[in-house]
Protein backbone atom coordinates (compact mmCIF):
# COMPACT_ATOMS: atom_id res chain seq x y z
CA UNK A 1 0.00 0.00 0.00
CA UNK A 2 1.30 3.45 -0.65
CA UNK A 3 0.04 6.68 -0.77
CA UNK A 4 -0.26 10.19 -3.15
CA UNK A 5 0.39 14.19 -1.37
CA UNK A 6 -0.92 16.89 -3.71
CA UNK A 7 0.37 20.07 -3.05
CA UNK A 8 -1.82 22.99 -3.66
CA UNK A 9 0.22 26.41 -2.65
CA UNK A 10 -3.06 28.65 -3.42
CA UNK A 11 -4.19 31.11 -0.81
CA UNK A 12 -6.27 34.11 -0.67
CA UNK A 13 -4.17 35.41 2.20
CA UNK A 14 -1.57 35.00 4.62
CA UNK A 15 -2.79 33.69 8.16
CA UNK A 16 -0.37 35.03 10.36
CA UNK A 17 0.74 31.66 11.76
CA UNK A 18 1.28 29.56 8.99
CA UNK A 19 5.08 28.86 7.41
CA UNK A 20 3.64 26.62 4.30
CA UNK A 21 4.94 27.48 1.22
CA UNK A 22 1.98 28.83 -0.58
CA UNK A 23 1.32 32.14 -2.65
CA UNK A 24 -1.68 34.59 -2.84
CA UNK A 25 -0.85 35.74 -6.16
CA UNK A 26 -0.94 33.21 -8.72
CA UNK A 27 -3.27 33.71 -11.10
CA UNK A 28 -1.25 34.13 -14.12
CA UNK A 29 0.14 30.76 -13.86
CA UNK A 30 -2.53 29.08 -12.29
CA UNK A 31 -2.86 26.45 -15.30
CA UNK A 32 0.66 26.23 -15.63
CA UNK A 33 1.08 24.80 -12.53
CA UNK A 34 -1.55 22.54 -12.33
CA UNK A 35 -0.57 21.02 -15.74
CA UNK A 36 3.00 20.59 -14.20
CA UNK A 37 1.50 18.74 -10.88
CA UNK A 38 -0.05 16.59 -13.49
CA UNK A 39 2.87 16.11 -15.35
CA UNK A 40 4.95 15.18 -11.87
CA UNK A 41 2.00 12.68 -11.25
CA UNK A 42 2.91 10.77 -14.75
CA UNK A 43 6.75 11.01 -14.21
CA UNK A 44 6.90 9.57 -11.16
CA UNK A 45 4.25 7.02 -11.32
CA UNK A 46 7.18 4.21 -11.82
CA UNK A 47 8.07 4.82 -8.16
CA UNK A 48 4.53 3.08 -7.09
CA UNK A 49 4.19 0.43 -10.64
CA UNK A 50 1.83 -2.36 -9.21
CA UNK A 51 1.62 -1.05 -5.74
CA UNK A 52 -1.82 -0.33 -4.70
CA UNK A 53 -2.59 3.66 -3.43
CA UNK A 54 -4.83 3.44 -0.20
CA UNK A 55 -5.11 7.55 0.22
CA UNK A 56 -5.00 10.32 -2.69
CA UNK A 57 -4.58 13.73 -0.46
CA UNK A 58 -5.30 17.00 -1.26
CA UNK A 59 -3.16 19.55 0.96
CA UNK A 60 -1.98 23.73 1.04
CA UNK A 61 -2.19 26.26 0.74
CA UNK A 62 -5.65 25.88 0.02
CA UNK A 63 -7.00 23.12 -2.15
CA UNK A 64 -10.50 24.61 -2.02
CA UNK A 65 -9.69 27.26 -4.26
CA UNK A 66 -9.32 24.71 -6.90
CA UNK A 67 -11.69 24.81 -10.17
CA UNK A 68 -14.18 21.92 -10.49
CA UNK A 69 -12.07 21.27 -13.97
CA UNK A 70 -8.63 21.88 -12.40
CA UNK A 71 -9.57 19.15 -9.41
CA UNK A 72 -10.80 16.65 -11.95
CA UNK A 73 -8.11 16.84 -14.22
CA UNK A 74 -5.61 15.80 -11.03
CA UNK A 75 -7.57 12.93 -9.49
CA UNK A 76 -8.15 11.86 -13.64
CA UNK A 77 -4.29 12.31 -13.85
CA UNK A 78 -3.36 10.20 -10.44
CA UNK A 79 -6.08 7.36 -11.26
CA UNK A 80 -4.76 7.37 -15.19
CA UNK A 81 -1.00 6.60 -13.45
CA UNK A 82 -1.66 4.77 -10.40
CA UNK A 83 -3.65 1.74 -9.19
CA UNK A 84 -5.88 3.84 -6.92
CA UNK A 85 -8.06 1.03 -5.04
CA UNK A 86 -11.51 1.58 -5.56
CA UNK A 87 -12.33 2.66 -2.31
CA UNK A 88 -9.00 4.87 -1.63
CA UNK A 89 -9.53 7.97 0.99
CA UNK A 90 -9.54 10.49 -1.13
CA UNK A 91 -8.68 13.95 1.40
CA UNK A 92 -9.81 17.16 0.33
CA UNK A 93 -8.44 20.04 2.72
CA UNK A 94 -11.29 22.99 2.78
CA UNK A 95 -11.22 26.61 4.29
CA UNK A 96 -14.82 27.41 5.31
CA UNK A 97 -15.77 30.18 3.06
CA UNK A 98 -15.06 27.94 0.12
CA UNK A 99 -18.11 25.30 1.40
CA UNK A 100 -21.01 26.55 -0.47
CA UNK A 101 -23.41 23.81 -2.16
CA UNK A 102 -22.41 23.49 -5.71
CA UNK A 103 -18.71 23.12 -4.62
CA UNK A 104 -19.26 20.48 -2.56
CA UNK A 105 -21.39 18.55 -5.04
CA UNK A 106 -18.21 18.92 -7.15
CA UNK A 107 -15.87 17.71 -5.08
CA UNK A 108 -18.34 14.33 -4.23
CA UNK A 109 -19.03 14.37 -8.15
CA UNK A 110 -15.03 13.66 -8.64
CA UNK A 111 -14.58 11.32 -6.23
CA UNK A 112 -13.72 13.28 -2.64
CA UNK A 113 -14.82 11.32 0.09
CA UNK A 114 -12.91 13.01 3.07
CA UNK A 115 -13.60 16.76 3.99
CA UNK A 116 -10.96 18.09 6.31
CA UNK A 117 -12.36 21.56 7.36
CA UNK A 118 -10.12 24.23 9.01
CA UNK A 119 -12.20 25.93 11.97
CA UNK A 120 -9.21 26.47 13.95
CA UNK A 121 -11.17 28.47 16.20
CA UNK A 122 -14.85 29.27 17.25
CA UNK A 123 -13.95 32.57 18.58
CA UNK A 124 -14.14 35.72 16.39
CA UNK A 125 -11.65 37.94 18.07
CA UNK A 126 -9.33 34.22 17.45
CA UNK A 127 -10.25 34.27 13.55
CA UNK A 128 -9.09 38.08 13.45
CA UNK A 129 -5.78 38.22 14.48
CA UNK A 130 -5.02 34.77 12.95
CA UNK A 131 -6.53 36.74 9.33
CA UNK A 132 -9.13 34.07 8.56
CA UNK A 133 -11.38 34.26 6.22
CA UNK A 134 -14.50 32.96 7.76
CA UNK A 135 -16.58 33.71 10.44
CA UNK A 136 -17.26 31.35 13.43
CA UNK A 137 -20.62 30.93 11.95
CA UNK A 138 -19.66 30.15 8.07
CA UNK A 139 -17.68 27.36 9.88
CA UNK A 140 -20.32 25.52 11.26
CA UNK A 141 -22.42 25.95 8.13
CA UNK A 142 -19.69 24.94 5.98
CA UNK A 143 -19.76 20.96 8.42
CA UNK A 144 -23.83 21.13 8.12
CA UNK A 145 -23.47 21.84 4.26
CA UNK A 146 -21.08 19.40 3.77
CA UNK A 147 -23.40 16.58 6.06
CA UNK A 148 -26.53 17.67 3.85
CA UNK A 149 -24.58 16.88 0.78
CA UNK A 150 -23.65 13.28 1.81
CA UNK A 151 -19.81 13.68 3.29
CA UNK A 152 -19.77 10.91 6.42
CA UNK A 153 -16.20 11.49 6.58
CA UNK A 154 -15.39 14.80 8.37
CA UNK A 155 -12.51 15.95 10.15
CA UNK A 156 -12.16 19.61 11.68
CA UNK A 157 -8.88 21.41 12.63
CA UNK A 158 -8.79 23.08 16.12
CA UNK A 159 -5.88 25.10 17.89
CA UNK A 160 -5.22 25.21 21.40
CA UNK A 161 -2.38 27.17 23.27
CA UNK A 162 -3.78 30.54 22.00
CA UNK A 163 -3.10 33.78 23.56
CA UNK A 164 -5.56 34.44 26.31
CA UNK A 165 -7.20 31.22 25.60
CA UNK A 166 -8.68 30.28 28.91
CA UNK A 167 -9.11 27.06 30.02
CA UNK A 168 -12.84 27.87 30.00
CA UNK A 169 -12.94 28.69 26.77
CA UNK A 170 -11.00 25.74 25.01
CA UNK A 171 -13.73 23.61 27.00
CA UNK A 172 -16.58 25.84 25.20
CA UNK A 173 -14.61 25.57 22.19
CA UNK A 174 -15.06 21.84 22.17
CA UNK A 175 -18.03 21.63 23.47
CA UNK A 176 -19.04 23.32 20.02
CA UNK A 177 -17.13 20.95 17.95
CA UNK A 178 -18.67 18.17 19.30
CA UNK A 179 -21.94 19.06 18.76
CA UNK A 180 -21.11 19.05 14.78
CA UNK A 181 -20.79 15.48 14.94
CA UNK A 182 -18.25 14.50 12.85
CA UNK A 183 -16.12 11.43 12.55
CA UNK A 184 -12.65 13.11 13.58
CA UNK A 185 -10.98 15.82 15.15
CA UNK A 186 -7.13 17.64 14.76
CA UNK A 187 -6.26 19.51 17.79
CA UNK A 188 -2.84 21.73 17.51
CA UNK A 189 -0.93 23.09 19.76
CA UNK A 190 -0.21 26.60 18.67
CA UNK A 191 3.73 27.09 17.56
CA UNK A 192 5.24 30.46 16.87
CA UNK A 193 7.13 29.73 13.56
CA UNK A 194 10.05 31.99 12.83
CA UNK A 195 9.45 34.90 10.28
CA UNK A 196 5.15 34.54 10.65
CA UNK A 197 2.93 37.55 11.63
CA UNK A 198 2.66 35.54 14.48
CA UNK A 199 6.33 36.02 15.53
CA UNK A 200 6.27 39.55 14.68
CA UNK A 201 2.87 40.48 16.47
CA UNK A 202 4.35 38.66 19.78
CA UNK A 203 7.60 40.07 19.77
CA UNK A 204 5.87 43.43 19.63
CA UNK A 205 3.54 42.51 22.74
CA UNK A 206 0.45 42.68 21.00
CA UNK A 207 0.03 39.39 21.53
CA UNK A 208 1.08 37.36 24.88
CA UNK A 209 2.77 33.80 24.67
CA UNK A 210 1.32 31.56 26.76
CA UNK A 211 3.04 28.98 28.89
CA UNK A 212 3.21 25.89 28.87
CA UNK A 213 1.75 24.98 31.49
CA UNK A 214 -1.33 27.39 29.99
CA UNK A 215 -0.51 25.07 26.97
CA UNK A 216 -0.35 21.77 28.96
CA UNK A 217 -3.76 21.97 30.50
CA UNK A 218 -5.82 22.67 27.63
CA UNK A 219 -3.97 19.71 26.12
CA UNK A 220 -5.25 17.76 29.15
CA UNK A 221 -8.60 19.12 28.63
CA UNK A 222 -8.66 18.18 25.03
CA UNK A 223 -7.74 14.02 26.11
CA UNK A 224 -10.64 14.20 28.70
CA UNK A 225 -13.66 15.82 26.73
CA UNK A 226 -12.88 13.99 23.46
CA UNK A 227 -12.30 10.77 25.48
CA UNK A 228 -15.71 11.11 27.04
CA UNK A 229 -17.33 12.08 23.78
CA UNK A 230 -16.05 8.79 22.35
CA UNK A 231 -12.86 9.68 20.52
CA UNK A 232 -9.77 7.74 20.00
CA UNK A 233 -6.47 9.25 20.55
CA UNK A 234 -4.43 7.40 18.15
CA UNK A 235 -2.15 10.04 17.45
CA UNK A 236 -1.20 13.19 19.65
CA UNK A 237 -3.21 15.41 18.04
CA UNK A 238 -5.90 13.85 16.24
CA UNK A 239 -8.95 11.94 17.25
CA UNK A 240 -11.61 9.39 15.99
CA UNK A 241 -14.36 7.70 16.15
CA UNK A 242 -15.49 4.41 15.09
CA UNK A 243 -11.65 3.63 13.63
CA UNK A 244 -12.00 6.24 11.08
CA UNK A 245 -8.77 7.41 11.28
CA UNK A 246 -6.95 9.27 8.77
CA UNK A 247 -5.54 7.11 6.23
CA UNK A 248 -3.32 9.09 4.50
CA UNK A 249 -2.02 10.72 7.56
CA UNK A 250 -1.38 7.45 9.44
CA UNK A 251 1.22 6.62 6.51
CA UNK A 252 3.45 9.43 7.77
CA UNK A 253 3.02 7.77 11.05
CA UNK A 254 3.71 4.19 10.69
CA UNK A 255 6.44 5.01 7.57
CA UNK A 256 4.32 3.57 4.44
CA UNK A 257 5.49 4.53 0.95
CA UNK A 258 3.75 8.13 -0.34
CA UNK A 259 5.16 10.30 -3.60
CA UNK A 260 4.41 13.86 -3.27
CA UNK A 261 3.73 15.97 -6.12
CA UNK A 262 3.52 19.82 -6.40
CA UNK A 263 6.03 22.39 -4.87
CA UNK A 264 7.53 21.90 -1.93
CA UNK A 265 5.92 18.42 -1.46
CA UNK A 266 7.47 15.49 -0.01
CA UNK A 267 8.25 11.93 -0.45
CA UNK A 268 9.31 8.96 0.86
CA UNK A 269 9.80 5.75 0.02
CA UNK A 270 10.56 3.25 2.95
CA UNK A 271 14.98 4.19 2.32
CA UNK A 272 15.35 8.16 1.02
CA UNK A 273 13.11 10.93 1.30
CA UNK A 274 13.00 13.73 -1.61
CA UNK A 275 11.16 17.48 -1.47
CA UNK A 276 10.37 19.45 -4.18
CA UNK A 277 11.57 22.89 -4.69
CA UNK A 278 9.41 25.39 -2.77
CA UNK A 279 9.08 27.97 -5.40
CA UNK A 280 5.58 27.96 -7.86
CA UNK A 281 7.66 29.02 -11.05
CA UNK A 282 10.65 27.34 -11.02
CA UNK A 283 8.72 24.03 -10.39
CA UNK A 284 6.13 24.35 -13.62
CA UNK A 285 8.87 25.59 -15.53
CA UNK A 286 11.07 22.21 -14.85
CA UNK A 287 9.44 19.58 -13.97
CA UNK A 288 10.26 17.07 -16.20
CA UNK A 289 13.35 18.88 -17.96
CA UNK A 290 16.15 18.51 -15.62
CA UNK A 291 16.47 17.32 -11.54
CA UNK A 292 17.22 21.03 -10.72
CA UNK A 293 13.32 20.73 -8.96
CA UNK A 294 14.05 18.43 -6.27
CA UNK A 295 16.39 17.10 -3.88
CA UNK A 296 16.64 13.35 -1.61
CA UNK A 297 18.48 11.93 0.51
CA UNK A 298 18.80 8.46 1.79
CA UNK A 299 18.33 8.03 5.63
CA UNK A 300 20.90 6.55 7.63
CA UNK A 301 20.73 3.48 10.36
CA UNK A 302 20.39 6.73 13.33
CA UNK A 303 18.15 8.80 11.10
CA UNK A 304 15.77 5.51 10.87
CA UNK A 305 15.61 5.24 14.34
CA UNK A 306 15.30 8.45 15.79
CA UNK A 307 12.42 8.92 13.47
CA UNK A 308 10.77 5.28 14.69
CA UNK A 309 10.82 6.90 18.02
CA UNK A 310 9.41 10.52 16.64
CA UNK A 311 6.98 9.47 14.73
CA UNK A 312 5.95 5.81 16.33
CA UNK A 313 5.58 7.12 19.54
CA UNK A 314 3.08 9.63 18.94
CA UNK A 315 0.55 7.07 18.00
CA UNK A 316 -1.21 4.27 19.46
CA UNK A 317 1.17 1.84 17.12
CA UNK A 318 4.20 2.72 18.79
CA UNK A 319 7.36 1.95 18.33
CA UNK A 320 8.00 -1.68 17.08
CA UNK A 321 9.95 -4.23 18.91
CA UNK A 322 10.71 -5.15 15.07
CA UNK A 323 12.25 -2.55 13.74
CA UNK A 324 14.01 -1.75 16.51
CA UNK A 325 16.16 -5.31 16.49
CA UNK A 326 16.37 -4.28 12.46
CA UNK A 327 18.67 -1.29 13.78
CA UNK A 328 20.79 -3.72 16.16
CA UNK A 329 18.24 -3.22 18.99
CA UNK A 330 18.97 -1.30 22.33
CA UNK A 331 22.26 -0.78 23.99
CA UNK A 332 22.37 -1.13 27.72
CA UNK A 333 22.59 2.72 28.53
CA UNK A 334 18.66 2.91 26.04
CA UNK A 335 17.52 -0.49 27.95
CA UNK A 336 18.18 1.19 31.35
CA UNK A 337 16.38 4.46 30.13
CA UNK A 338 13.39 2.31 28.85
CA UNK A 339 13.14 0.70 32.06
CA UNK A 340 13.38 3.96 34.11
CA UNK A 341 10.59 5.78 31.82
CA UNK A 342 8.14 1.76 32.70
CA UNK A 343 9.00 1.88 36.03
CA UNK A 344 7.65 6.06 36.27
CA UNK A 345 4.38 4.87 34.55
CA UNK A 346 5.49 6.74 31.07
CA UNK A 347 5.54 3.78 28.82
CA UNK A 348 3.70 0.32 28.30
CA UNK A 349 5.22 -2.32 26.76
CA UNK A 350 3.23 -4.40 24.96
CA UNK A 351 3.90 -7.85 23.54
CA UNK A 352 5.33 -6.38 20.48
CA UNK A 353 5.95 -2.78 21.31
CA UNK A 354 6.26 0.37 22.98
CA UNK A 355 3.65 2.39 23.51
CA UNK A 356 3.08 5.70 25.84
CA UNK A 357 0.84 5.90 28.50
CA UNK A 358 -1.62 8.54 28.98
CA UNK A 359 0.71 9.99 31.26
CA UNK A 360 3.77 9.58 28.74
CA UNK A 361 1.46 11.34 26.19
CA UNK A 362 1.66 14.71 27.79
CA UNK A 363 5.82 14.75 27.64
CA UNK A 364 5.43 12.29 23.70
CA UNK A 365 8.31 14.69 21.99
CA UNK A 366 10.81 14.96 24.89
CA UNK A 367 10.63 11.48 25.48
CA UNK A 368 11.26 10.46 21.83
CA UNK A 369 14.42 12.51 22.03
CA UNK A 370 15.86 11.27 25.59
CA UNK A 371 16.18 7.72 22.96
CA UNK A 372 17.88 9.65 19.80
CA UNK A 373 21.07 8.84 18.72
CA UNK A 374 23.61 10.81 17.09
CA UNK A 375 25.86 9.79 14.00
Amino acid sequence: MAGIYVHIPFCKKRCTYCDFHFSTTFSTYREKLIQAICRELSLRSSELTNVPIQSLYFGGGTPSLLTAEELRSIVHSARLNYQLLEHAEITFEVNPEDANVDNLKAWKDVGINRLSIGLQSFQASDLSWMNRSHSTDEGEMAVRMAQEQGFDNISIDLIYGLPDLSNEQWLHHLERALQLNVQHISAYCLTIESKTALEHFVNNGKLKRPTEDQQGEQFDLLVRTLKQAGFEQYEISNFAKDQKYARHNSSYWNFTSYVGVGPSAHSFNGNQRRWNIANNSKYYQQVGKDDDWFEEETLSPTEKWNEFFLTGLRTKWGVLNENIEDLGGMTADEHKLLTTYVETGFIFEEVDRLVLTEKGKLQADGIASAFFRLD
